[in-house]
């Protein structure tokens, strides 16, 4: 699957790395506000320049997709594929710290309890203190030299921020996007310029997708969703409050509380990679399959059929994680169809076939069905 192709269901599909695919945000409209013009290249290249690398804030998310609600998931630590699904139904309201590229902490303000994810370089903990547990992933250090040792695959750029959701739908603008500049409002106290993408395509959930920028700044401070059909936004993402000076270090050095059940777990070091004089590492390719050019690409067994906005990803047999056909939480959320269960919301479409199959976009279910059966 090409890297440009995958950047359309982020945030609102796919998991985010090592499951910490939790996402916050909020509807707050502010009032109108008066900037200086600015085309919406401007504004995109605003986000580019941006130098904001630490910050505090709190995020509020506000998810109508139409999903029933799920509660929490149980004993804590590392959130799966129910966590994911439980973030994408109702509020949820978090304080998020971040610190250059390697600290972060996410603090899930759930009622009466609180979960916490924080990463420190090479360490991340996932807290619950509903039942008071807690899991420890490392990354162990490569042996070579260290001019050479890979940045770990630690998740610090995925913790879900308007930024980050903002940056993986600015990656995947192509002619199939109509991108425009709608009224200046405010954010969390900010005067922010409105960048308002359009698809193209008649055949996506997709209506529009607004992403408010910090007039001074050039952070994204606010993500809005909106299916078709609908008057009000099926997801947003944004900062009801926000400090961009340096957090305190100690809010990045987690000490699980007394009597806390932890659990070890190692995450598998990247490939080492060549050494300068060394031969270049072969990188996987996508290769055309069948159908039009560019209709289809494929990728250790995914396939992409589309483009942009109305892609549909499939996925091999066994691709399913277990929690979707086993976990009684997430059965709900699934109905029946010919052929295996669907899960449907305003904005996206999951279609798991009783041969373990799976496909998946932000189209309607038919267009799924339409997928599997020609293959």
């Amino acid at each position: 699957m090409t890297r440009a192709r995958r950047r359309w269901l982020p945030a609102l599909l796919l998991p985010f790395a090592l499951a910490i695919a939790v996402v916050f945000g909020a509807v707050q409209a502010g009032a109108s506000v008066s900037l200086p013009p600015k085309s919406a290249e401007e504004i995109v290249a605003m986000i580019a320049r941006t130098e904001v690398r630490a910050l505090s804030g709190t995020v509020e998310q506000d998810a109508g997709l139409g999903l029933p609600e799920l509660p929490a998931s149980g004993q804590g630590a590392v959130p799966g594929a129910a966590s994911a699904l439980e973030f994408l139904t109702g509020s949820h309201t978090a304080r998020v710290y971040v610190d250059g590229p390697l600290k972060a902490r996410l603090q899930i303000l759930d009622q009466m309890a609180e979960r916490d994810v924080v990463i420190n370089g090479g360490d991340a903990w996932f807290y619950n203190s509903q039942d008071n547990s807690a899991t420890h992933l490392t990354v162990p250090a490569p042996e070579m030299p260290a001019q050479n040792i890979p940045t770990p695959e630690m998740p610090t750029q995925e913790i879900p921020t308007p930024e980050a959701m903002a940056g993986r739908f600015l990656a995947a603008i192509d002619a199939g996007t109509e991108v425009t500049v709608a009224e200046a409002s405010s954010v969390a106290g900010q005067s922010v310029y409105s960048l308002l993408l359009n698809p193209r395509s008649t055949e996506t959930l997709v209506d529009s997708v607004s992403i408010d920028v910090d007039s001074e700044t050039g952070l994204p401070l606010r993500v809005e969703v909106r299916a078709k059909g609908q008057a009000e936004p099926a997801y947003s993402l944004a900062y009801t409050q926000l400090d961009l000076s340096r957090p305190d270090p100690a809010l990045f050095a987690f000490t699980p509380p007394q009597g806390a059940t932890v659990t070890e777990k190692v995450v598998p070091a990247k490939p080492d990679r060549p050494t300068p004089d060394g031969p270049p590492a072969p990188e996987a390719q996508a290769t055309p399959g069948h159908g039009s050019p560019g209709d289809d690409s494929r990728s250790h067994g995914v396939t992409v059929t589309g483009h942009g906005w109305d892609s549909v990803i499939a996925l091999p047999a066994g691709s399913a994680p277990a929690e979707f056909t086993s976990n009684p939480q997430l059965s709900q959320a699934l109905q029946p169809v010919d052929g295996g269960r669907a899960l449907t919301t305003s904005l996206l479409s999951v279609l798991i076939l009783d041969d373990g199959r799976v496909y998946a976009g932000m189209v309607p279910l038919e267009r799924l069905q339409s997928a599997a059966a020609a293959r």
